[in-house]
């Protein structure tokens, strides 16, 4: 009975009988935890809006996005990127300017109307004498031109709105005659001009230059030209071979040195070669200096050297240098006669498209600021505006 009864004991010992309490306890507590955290997320979020509401968080999130503005703006038509810019005065530097200008497209055939434009560059210390000169040669053909002014940084243009000259300054630098810097204010004066896609021809004028001929005879001629008119020849002398320095190779050798006139006209690729250049750029620079007067000899050489077959090899722009010395002459009230321009026009022939032709100059140079008067007076018989 005793072994009976410890047999009992121990079987109360084995039997689970406290278990099926236990089971129905742990659901009901999983459950008050799952309820609380229900609460706890409403009362959270009741808060949150309560806040939302009456602190204006919303607010702060909306300012937030609406201040929030793209790093810069795409270009959503064609005519955003070809719209030349409505102010020359822009903040780019050289070199910024520079690399804009070099865009070249590679496709011909241009997908928008285009009327191929002369850029008139004119190039001068300050005041233009012969504005209103040329505002007789410019007078009804708007389409087919436009102008850019490079002057010192100090000088400010006093156009009248009604000009064609009014703020067509572009940002400029000092020019020194016979530097570099003088070659850059020439680049310069490209660059800006390229950046209008209508550009295609560019001339490079002085404050003493006029037109010989008018507008149409200018733009026919320059227009179904061709050739460029960058004159570029081999002078063996010492003011030609003499300015070489031989540490000029291997980008440029002696056979390919060349002398021209700073006034020139280029097309658009030309323009773009001058414009990109930084393979003969630093040798002229550290190697061209007076008696090496640079911008007699940089873009000649490196044109002939790339595009001999686009150059015509002679200027469009006559001057005198008969008078001997660094300079041309230059022209005053005294010396405005018929007899002085038909000399011009009479003196000699040259060669247009492969051609014999009569015209070889569209523009003169160096004119005194006291010819004005005598040039209008004569302007409709002679050159014909």
């Amino acid at each position: 009975m005793q072994l009976r009864g410890v047999a009992l004991e121990e079987g109360k010992d084995s039997v689970p009988l406290v278990r099926p309490y236990q089971s129905r306890v742990l659901p009901l507590r999983v459950l008050q935890f799952c309820l609380l955290f229900l609460f706890l997320g409403l009362g959270f979020s009741l808060v949150s809006i309560y806040m939302v509401r009456y602190f204006g968080i919303q607010t702060v999130v909306s300012a937030s996005q609406a201040t929030f503005q793209p790093c810069y703006d795409v270009p959503s038509t064609l005519e955003s990127w070809i719209k030349p810019p409505s102010n020359l005065l822009h903040a780019m530097n050289d070199t910024e300017l520079f690399w804009r200008a070099s865009f070249l497209p590679r496709i011909k055939n241009y997908p928008f109307r285009r009327t191929p434009k002369i850029a008139f560059m004119f190039l001068t210390k300050g005041p233009l004498p012969f504005a209103p000169l040329w505002e007789r040669f410019f007078k009804g053909h708007e389409e087919l031109y436009s102008i850019y002014v490079h002057s010192l940084p100090s000088y400010n243009a006093d156009f009248p709105s009604s000009s064609v000259f009014y703020k067509r300054e572009i940002p400029s630098q000092v020019a020194e005659w016979g530097m570099m810097s003088m070659c850059d204010a020439e680049r310069r004066l490209l660059a800006n001009a390229l950046l209008d896609f209508s550009n295609e021809w560019f001339v490079l004028l002085s404050e003493s230059c006029i037109p010989l001929h008018n507008f149409s005879i200018v733009y026919r001629y320059i227009s179904r030209s061709r050739y460029s008119f960058m004159g570029s020849f081999d002078e063996p002398g010492p003011y030609g071979r003499g300015r070489y320095n031989g540490n000029m190779e291997p980008e440029v050798k002696l056979s390919q040195w060349r002398k021209g006139a700073q006034w020139f006209e280029v097309n658009r690729k030309l323009a773009v070669n001058i414009v990109e250049d930084v393979t003969y750029y630093p040798k002229f620079k550290e190697f061209c200096r007076p008696a090496c007067y640079v911008d007699e000899h940089y873009f000649p050489t490196m044109l002939t050297i790339q595009s001999p077959h686009l150059l015509a090899n002679r200027t469009l722009t006559w001057v005198d240098w008969s008078r001997g010395g660094a300079h041309p002459a230059t022209f005053g009230k005294a010396d405005i006669t018929e007899e002085f321009f038909k000399k011009i026009f009479e003196g000699e022939t040259c060669i247009y498209n492969n051609q014999p032709s009569s015209v070889c100059f569209l523009f003169a140079r160096k004119f005194a600021p006291n010819a004005l008067d005598s040039l209008l007076g004569i302007a409709s018989k002679i050159f014909g505006f």
